[in-house]
């Protein structure tokens, strides 16, 4: 049996300021610009988990949920939720707080696939994970109809470039 971590092991928060360069007219944050930091505290994650380097093979969801504007803070958080061979299924949860008034509200929920790499660019074994709470028992548990789906996912993709 392969060797597991805790999934907090793998625990990763960023806090970040939204400011006016980051928004669009509406003076919301880009998608993009969201997508960029889901990507680089995924990328943290999942290098802790595997204590290597990683690259990211695909964002498997991301449900933009509400608005951060310029003035909010923004709190990512990302866990390795569930790993294959060599790679990593990352749960990233973003939430935005007003500054002023303390409100808080889930913004972002993304899965990120990111798959370890060894010094010559070619994937290398993980370890497993292991829930502790409740929230990452539900994680590791519905991994597998994620990992389901991304299957079915890149079989049609190979369909379309063939």
């Amino acid at each position: 049996m392969k060797n597991t971590l805790p999934m907090s092991f793998s625990k990763s928060i960023q806090t970040r300021l939204v400011l006016p360069p980051d928004t669009n007219h509406h003076q919301s944050i880009f998608g993009g610009k969201v997508l960029a930091y889901i990507d680089e505290i995924a990328a943290i994650a999942a290098m802790k988990h595997c204590q290597g380097e990683v690259v990211t093979a695909s964002f498997d969801s991301v449900d933009f949920v509400s608005s951060a504007y310029a003035g909010d803070m923004i709190e990512l958080e990302a866990v390795v939720s569930g790993t294959g061979r060599t790679s990593m299924e990352v749960y990233v949860r973003v939430v935005s707080r007003n500054i002023k008034t303390g409100a808080k509200k889930l913004t972002t929920e993304s899965f990120v696939t990111m798959v370890a790499i060894d010094e010559y660019g070619k994937p290398k074994e993980v370890p497993g994970v292991e829930p502790e709470t409740d929230f990452e028992r539900h994680l590791f548990e519905t991994g597998p109809i994620r990992q389901e789906h991304r299957k079915q996912k890149r079989a049609l993709s190979k369909k379309r470039r063939a």
